[in-house]
């Protein structure tokens, strides 16, 4: 048994985000990382509870966009919610007790060279096709990159961006103010069935806000999805055959109803119980 779940803006939030969505009047929060020497992103207390006793009877994986090492920043993972597996950089890395697999790696920049163009290319394509886009570009690792904009990009710039990635092997995906680039290759997905086929497990729980997290969703036998994100607004088009549970609560209440989902079902339902 699997809880698989995307981490910022699923069950974690930073100070912008707690910013935009608010936090009710005498709701307690726990910090949960650190940068700094600052803490920089919190979780509801029942949340960082019920993940704690979760992790301790069945195997939860976080699973994320962040770099592994601004996923290191999560001082909860090195202290009291022990994991076994962490997938990070979007799929590109599996960490297994903290260290990148290197078999998985390898799987992935094979694919690489064969179904993506390079990122120098895409960004020569972009270019000649007069695509703007104002903001800084960052790095994440060798695998992708991402815009942190200064303003958003139209419907119709955004799907003339969506479109030369994908027919250059990449994809997007717009969250917050933040738009990836990111190959198709590299996916939530099949980092976590790389991880279920090791573990020889089926019955898979998850969670996310994103497009980028549906690659994992898809397969899970239960999903949950934040009202607030931007899997929320395309849901009715990605569904596909099995329903996902769309939270009652935004923001960080969404995240702790997750985890009372999560409860739930290991205490509730026979397939969960050993």
């Amino acid at each position: 048994m699997i809880f698989a779940s995307d981490l910022d803006r699923t069950l974690i939030f930073s100070k912008r985000a707690i910013e935009e969505f608010g936090v009710p009047e005498g709701l307690a929060l726990t910090p949960v990382e650190q940068k700094d020497g600052s803490w920089v992103a919190f979780m509801t207390e029942n949340s960082y509870i019920q993940l704690k006793e979760l992790s301790s009877q069945g195997l939860f994986v976080p699973v994320t966009t962040r770099t592994t090492e601004q996923f290191s920043r999560f001082v909860i993972f090195a202290k009291d919610i022990k994991i076994k597996y962490a997938i990070t950089s979007n799929g590109a890395n599996i960490l297994y007790q903290g260290i990148p697999m290197k078999e998985w790696s390898k799987q992935l920049r094979d694919r690489l060279k064969l179904e993506s163009v390079t990122q120098a290319e895409l960004l020569s394509r972009l270019d000649r096709e007069s695509v703007y886009l104002d903001g800084v570009r960052k790095q994440a690792e060798e695998w992708f990159f991402y815009f942190l904009l200064n303003c958003l990009p139209s419907d119709t710039e955004r799907k003339s961006i969506e479109d030369l990635a994908a027919k250059s092997g990449w994809r997007i995906s717009l969250q917050g103010r933040k738009l990836y680039f990111i190959p198709q290759a590299i996916s939530k997905g099949n980092a976590l069935n790389f991880i279920c086929q090791l573990e020889g497990v089926k019955t898979v729980a998850g969670a996310g806000d994103s497009i980028l997290d549906w690659d994992f969703l898809k397969n899970c036998q239960h999903r949950f999805v934040p009202n607030h994100g931007e899997l929320a607004k395309h849901l009715a088009h990605v569904s596909g055959g099995r329903t996902s549970i769309l939270t009652i609560n935004s923001g960080v209440r969404a995240g702790e109803e997750i985890i009372q989902h999560f409860y739930q079902l290991i205490h509730t339902n026979p397939i969960f119980l050993s």
